[in-house]
């Protein structure tokens, strides 16, 4: 029962695309890799200061 709800939690192949295509006709092929770029550096700087959060509580110990 538990996998049943599990599964439909998960898009589709029909469901990607038609993702997809909704975020090109809102923003457009320019934009896109600006977004990409921008959520790229956000994780990068949430790694980095989750990793020093570790190192410091690290040290405490």
């Amino acid at each position: 029962m538990i996998y049943n709800s599990i599964f439909l939690a998960i898009p589709g192949p029909a469901s990607m695309i038609l993702i997809i295509v909704v975020v090109l006709l809102l923003f457009g092929g320019k934009k896109i890799p600006e977004l990409m770029k921008g959520l790229g550096s956000g994780l990068k700087e949430f790694k980095d200061a989750s990793k020093e959060e570790n190192k410091e509580n690290k040290e405490k110990e």
